[in-house]
């Protein structure tokens, strides 16, 4: 097993790489472990998802614990790295942000994305906050000898503060280079992921950027070629498999067959994904 600052060491390396770091978001440690069988060097998690799974929905509506558990739960399942969800850090203040990050370092995860909104669709905290915030994550993974990748989240775009798109992209690179110098790793313009958006983005923020891909995004080859560092998913691989699990009971109700299971994994493929021994 691989030391917890070898694996921050190689998340960080990922993000400087030729390679675009792919990370469709998993909710639970099953999703963790078929990522890595498939090839996938790194993990990352969705809060929307992990929140949904639980019956919540997404806003920091499950208690801290919880999810500090499952992240546990995930990262000590695989021996890649794993980066973690945590909206905008489970705390208000910086005492109750340090406490969240040494919790999420003390579950062996290392990286994390922190976004800047206040609410969803909302105001964003001032430039000057959440600087502040950054800093003071930096500062604490620094303490634990660990370089904790941040990926710093920048709402602009789902912002109701913005008269348009053009605001809103001069507010998301002047927060971007703002975030780098805070100690940011990575800046994550959640939002648009269309070609032309993602160029001028590139353009003007020369630092790794993750965009978060969608049915509109422009398709990975394309954000390859243009020197994107990391696309992730967000919620989107747990809402397909909802949908699918939606279609096979709708099946099963008005079909009045089976035909819906024939496209499924055996007990055997699944195992191969599970621990044999006692909790």
């Amino acid at each position: 097993m691989r030391s917890q600052k070898e694996k921050a060491d190689t998340l960080l390396s990922l993000h400087k790489g030729r390679d675009l770091l792919v990370l469709p978001n998993v909710w639970n440690p099953i999703g963790a472990r078929i990522l890595v069988a498939k090839g996938y060097p790194a993990v990352a998690t969705a809060s929307a998802a992990l929140s949904a799974s639980l019956g919540y929905e997404d806003g920091e509506k499950i208690r801290r614990a919880t999810l500090i558990e499952f992240l546990e739960r995930i990262a000590h399942s695989v021996d890649v790295p794993v980066t973690a969800d945590i909206e905008t850090g489970y705390g208000e203040s910086l005492a109750e942000l340090e406490d969240t990050v040494r919790h999420v370092i003390d579950a062996g995860i290392v990286g994390i994305n922190i976004e800047d909104s206040l609410s969803e669709g909302g105001s964003l905290r001032s430039v000057a906050e959440q600087c502040q915030r950054i800093s003071t994550v930096r500062e604490i993974s620094a303490r634990q000898n660990l370089h904790l990748v941040i990926n710093a989240r920048v709402d602009c775009f789902l912002s109701d503060s913005f008269p348009d798109k053009t605001k809103a992209m001069d507010e998301t690179v002047a927060r971007a280079k703002a975030y780098l110098e805070a100690g940011a790793d990575c800046i994550y313009p959640i939002g648009p992921g269309d070609e032309r958006t993602v160029r001028v983005l590139r353009d003007q923020i020369q630092t790794p950027l993750n965009i978060l891909a969608s049915s509109t995004a422009a398709p990975l080859s394309i954000l390859r070629s243009i020197g994107i560092n990391r696309v992730s998913f967000g919620p989107f691989v747990f809402r397909a498999c909802l949908k699918h699990f939606m279609d096979i009971v709708e099946d099963i109700g008005t079909k009045g067959d089976y035909a819906c299971l024939d496209n499924m994994l055996s007990g055997g493929q699944v195992a191969a994904y599970l621990l044999n021994e006692n909790e």
